[in-house]
């Protein structure tokens, strides 16, 4: 076998795991969500920047706020899951680049001195970060609902500020009753890895 992770680890995570779009109504408790960050948080991002922010949805008037932001679609699942949590970037993650890449801090000026280079960087990392967030939520036997239709800039507005940029509300529970739409196909090796 090529792979040292445990076959059941491996669906747990991978095969099996499928975007939720129904959850029952146990609670997601303030553990599971600190055992899954401080799992992720060892995911690589570049400068170590880390600029991924959490922002847990947990009072029912916060939830009225956000489901009215969603797209008509994802507003049932938003409203109904035990937990929703809004994932965005800070653009300010540099301030932190001293104590986080401490064997360069210099980083900080030296490459992150532009709102706009951050930004970029930002973006990108962040978005790392919420792919690995979603694998936490996989790895604590909860299922996550990833999503972007929403209003993003009534989101930056409702709950964040302009140092944040809004990347995607993620729904976080058990898989409730037809949870699973049929699984899509994926790309074969093949299609995607070249050798040059």
């Amino acid at each position: 076998m090529s792979l040292v992770l445990d076959p059941a680890a491996q669906d747990l995570l991978f095969r099996e795991a499928r975007t939720a779009n129904t959850f029952t109504d146990e609670p997601v408790t303030e553990e599971q969500v600190q055992a899954i960050y401080d799992l992720v948080k060892y995911g690589p991002t570049a400068f170590n920047q880390s600029p991924l922010r959490i922002t847990l949805v947990r009072s029912p008037e916060a939830r009225e706020r956000l489901v009215a932001l969603m797209a008509e679609g994802n507003q049932p699942k938003t409203a109904a899951a035990p937990l929703v949590a809004i994932l965005s970037a800070d653009n300010e993650f540099h301030e932190e680049l001293p104590a986080l890449f401490p064997h360069f801090p210099q980083a900080k000026d030296a490459f992150f001195s532009e709102r706009q280079v951050r930004e970029s960087a930002a973006a990108m990392n962040a978005t790392l970060q919420a792919a690995y967030f979603i694998i936490g939520v996989r790895a604590a036997g909860l299922a996550a609902g990833p999503m972007t239709g929403l209003d993003f800039e009534g989101v930056r507005k409702e709950f964040l500020d302009d140092d944040h940029t809004p990347l995607m509300v993620v729904n976080i529970g058990k898989p409730g009753p037809d949870a699973w739409f049929p699984r899509s196909p994926r790309l074969a090796y093949e299609d995607v890895v070249t050798t040059v």
